[in-house]
């Protein structure tokens, strides 16, 4: 029990401890996440779980950080989420956009719904990864644990994009263009992560990652069928 009365020193000094002092949980956990991954998810799964922050606490902070970009975004920015006119009119020109009512050459919706979107994806990689490596004889790690493993691995990347994307659009640079070029390097660090955390060799960890890459791609495009056929349908309901 502590028996010390709140004042202003009592929280700043707990707000020094978890996130501003040299050798606070945040900080070592991001470093970590990349020198080391398999210390932290490896260490959280099997029960070391105060030298590093929670991993739901991680993925919170950064869906935090998400929201900010979001506002910084969507207040300061809002050119940045917009198509050139020439894109948009090539896109809109072409067969497959013809009468689409869900585009209107803006990225508004996505980004408004950023923070949903990192939640909703993480069940779905965790899916990949656990099928990808149970089919292929490696089931050290359950459901759940893989799991744990992309929250960890989503909470990173979110971190780094929100960062990345918030210095790029103060140098004026086009957010869209941005974010493409940072998907590949994310795939190479879910490789690296899934290589440290399984500790195959290089060949071996390849093979798992493209069959888990596979799998990801295909639950995906079921999604995305199955929620065009409901948002074709809620169109034509609504029309009628």
């Amino acid at each position: 029990m502590i028996r010390n009365r709140l004042t202003p020193k009592i929280l700043a000094a707990q707000l020094n401890e978890e996130f501003l002092s040299i050798d606070n949980k945040l900080l070592s956990t991001f470093i970590h996440l990349f020198t080391k991954p398999e210390v932290v998810i490896d260490g959280y799964i099997h029960g070391t779980r105060k030298r590093y922050m929670d991993v739901l606490q991680y993925f919170a902070i950064s869906l935090t950080l998400a929201g900010i970009q979001v506002f910084l975004m969507t207040t300061f920015f809002k050119e940045a989420l917009e198509l050139s006119p020439e894109i948009k009119e090539a896109i809109e020109s072409s067969p497959s956009q013809k009468n689409n009512p869900f585009f209107n050459g803006s990225f508004n919706y996505m980004t408004n719904y950023q923070g949903l979107i990192y939640i909703l994806t993480v069940p779905f990689s965790a899916l990949a990864s656990w099928l990808g490596y149970y089919f292929l004889g490696e089931r050290s790690y359950n459901f759940t644990e893989h799991l744990v493993l992309n929250l960890y691995y989503s909470a990173q990347i979110i971190i780094i994009t929100a960062v990345f994307s918030i210095i790029f659009l103060l140098f004026g640079l086009n957010y869209l263009i941005v974010s493409t070029l940072i998907v590949l390097p994310t795939f190479l660090y879910l490789f690296y992560v899934l290589k440290s955390v399984f500790k195959d060799n290089f060949w071996d960890a390849l093979a798992k990652f493209l069959v888990v890459m596979v799998i990801y791609a295909s639950i995906f495009l079921v999604l995305v069928l199955v929620v065009s056929i409901v948002l074709v349908l809620i169109v034509l309901a609504t029309q009628k």
